[in-house]
């Protein structure tokens, strides 16, 4: 059967989320789509022009072929994030939003505490929330508890590319959260996607990991392959990690 990601309802063959900041162009962004094999594309309602009489950054994803998944990136509080989910499903992209409420300009961490009132409220008015925080179990469920739809925890500051900094905080999650668990910000190179999978998220989520890469179409289908095959190995189950060598032929009716 296929392996089939769904969230509220929804289906995707990929587990591959993208982003669209920090391409040097928008032809680069649609090459680097294309190879990255992504449903799903994530654009922050802040930073794009919504009047579509204007010209935009919307009229180079093709929403016949990718799904829009709006991002409240640069909001502070919980009333502009609400603001700007609003905004969005108002102008017509959709009523999901990957919520960010952040609580540190410098490092972009979340508001833990703003997150979980935008969820409250979002949820309350009909949106798909899919909430970007940190990687602690008691305010994932609390989210979860909320009715968020997925928990999108990061792997390492947002840009950085650092990789997954606490990979035993994501296999906690995976082992409590029954919800989808997006893995989102810090994925710097396919390896990192790849342990991401392994360690049982259900998708990964990334943007300057390949917009910002020397080749981004290549790392775009780099990443592909990464997020593919860290699924397949999570999926086979990983042999036991063990303090000595075992005999990869045993010696067993061995005649000495």
């Amino acid at each position: 059967m296929a392996d089939i990601l769904s969230i509220a309802g929804k289906t995707f063959g990929s587990r591959l989320f993208v982003g669209t900041g920090k391409y040097k162009d928008n032809e680069t962004m649609k090459k680097a789509f294309e190879e990255s094999g992504a449903e799903v594309v994530t654009v922050a309602v802040r930073r794009v022009e919504l009047d579509r009489s204007k010209p935009s950054l919307l009229d180079h994803i093709d929403t016949k072929k990718y799904f829009l998944l709006p991002n409240t990136a640069g909001c502070y509080t919980a009333e502009e994030a609400v603001r700007a989910a609003r905004l969005a499903r108002e102008c017509g992209m959709s009523d999901w939003v990957k919520l960010e409420v952040i609580g540190c300009e410098k490092t972009l961490f979340p508001d833990n505490a703003g997150l979980l009132e935008a969820t409250k409220t979002l949820v309350r008015e009909g949106f798909v929330v899919l909430p970007y925080t940190n990687d602690d179990l008691v305010n994932a469920r609390r989210l979860a508890d909320a009715g968020a739809a997925a928990i999108m925890p990061l792997a390492a500051p947002i840009g950085s590319g650092l990789g997954i900094q606490n990979p035993h905080n994501i296999r906690i999650l995976r082992e409590f959260i029954t919800i989808p668990l997006i893995v989102d910000a810090g994925v710097g190179t396919a390896s990192d996607a790849c342990l991401a999978m392994e360690l049982g998220a259900d998708g990964v989520l990334m943007n300057t990991g390949i917009a910002g890469a020397k080749d981004p179409v290549s790392m775009a289908a780099s990443m592909k392959k990464g997020v593919e095959a860290g699924r397949l190995s999570y999926l086979a189950g990983r042999i036991e990690r063990k303090p000595y060598a075992t005999a990869s032929s045993p010696l067993e009716g061995i005649s000495r």
